[in-house]
């Protein structure tokens, strides 16, 4: 009875582990490849009330970058023979003091920009996602932003890449 009892505890786990078959991928994106084949990737107009222009060639660039990355998803020109659409429109840029210094002054400067994202998968409706994206970056108040807005538009951009595709190409 014992022996039995013995090679239930040293067995058990071993059945275990070969019941199961994760899948892993290296890129976080898990699409099944035979059934999704192709993304359209539409115009991200900005909508935003303060508009920097130069935002929306940086942000879709990099949207589609991260896509072709991480995805052998091919980008397509038409959304009615995609499998994948991944619209929306960048709703958010503005400007807001942080840290207040001594004199009452500003010393940090908050640059934030949203996102509003609508995924739609044409394979399966329960995966669609309706959602706004907010990223920040911060700057010394001692800075004019002229200065420091491309580099932290791209630096957003590609947060704001990694945050979309999380929630909808990889399913987190």
């Amino acid at each position: 009875m014992k022996l039995k009892l013995l090679l239930f505890i040293l067995l058990a786990p071993l059945l275990l582990l070969t019941g199961c078959k994760p899948v892993f991928t290296f890129n976080g994106s898990i699409l099944n490849y035979d059934v999704y084949k192709t993304i359209y990737v539409s115009d991200f107009p900005i909508r935003a009330s303060l508009v920097y222009p130069p935002l929306q060639q940086t942000f879709e660039n990099e949207i589609l970058n991260y896509v072709t990355r991480q995805t052998k998803l091919q980008v397509i020109d038409n959304p009615n023979n995609a499998d994948i659409t991944l619209s929306g429109e960048i709703t958010g840029y503005s400007l807001s003091p942080q840290a207040v210094g001594t004199d009452a002054y500003a010393t940090e400067t908050r640059l934030t920009i949203s996102v509003r994202v609508k995924y739609t998968d044409n394979q399966n409706s329960a995966n669609n996602v309706d959602q706004t994206f907010s990223a920040y970056r911060q700057f010394s108040s001692s800075l004019m932003l002229t200065d420091v807005q491309d580099e932290l538009c791209q630096q957003i951009s590609e947060e704001l890449a990694t945050l979309i595709f999380n929630s909808t190409l990889g399913n987190w």
